[in-house]
């Protein structure tokens, strides 16, 4: 004859404990408070044509080499390059960035957008 198994007092104590370990983790990464330091640096074929506050939500149109065109919004702390005349669209498939030294790079337009300031980036391995 088979036993069946039951859920006993101290299973439910487990499951309740591990539910609410995720919902503390979601409500730290989706609540923090917007970055209000650090600011978005634009260079084109090199040289750095404008900085912008990356407190400031703002829409600014980047003039590339050859007539090339990059639409940068900056919103919530976070940079993102929304449309871009380039063929092949990478730098609009990129994640928004908020952290100091990330960059979203547009190689056919020649635009490199970096984060100076803002979050600071966390350890991925100490050896």
């Amino acid at each position: 004859m088979e036993k069946k198994r039951t859920f006993g007092k101290r299973d439910l104590i487990l499951f309740a404990v591990i539910i609410a370990a995720g919902l503390i983790g979601l409500a730290v990464l989706y609540l923090r408070p917007a970055v209000t330091s650090g600011t978005v640096e634009v260079a084109v074929d090199g040289a750095v044509t404008m900085t912008l506050p990356l407190s400031e939500d703002t829409e600014v149109r980047i003039d590339g080499v050859n007539g090339g065109e990059n639409l940068l919004v900056i919103e919530d702390g976070k940079a993102k390059i929304i449309s871009a005349s380039c063929p092949d669209g990478v730098c609009v498939r990129h994640y928004a960035i908020s952290r100091d030294g990330e960059s979203i790079i547009c190689l056919p337009n020649r635009v490199v957008v970096t984060i100076r300031g803002g979050e600071k980036g966390e350890v991925d391995a100490v050896v």
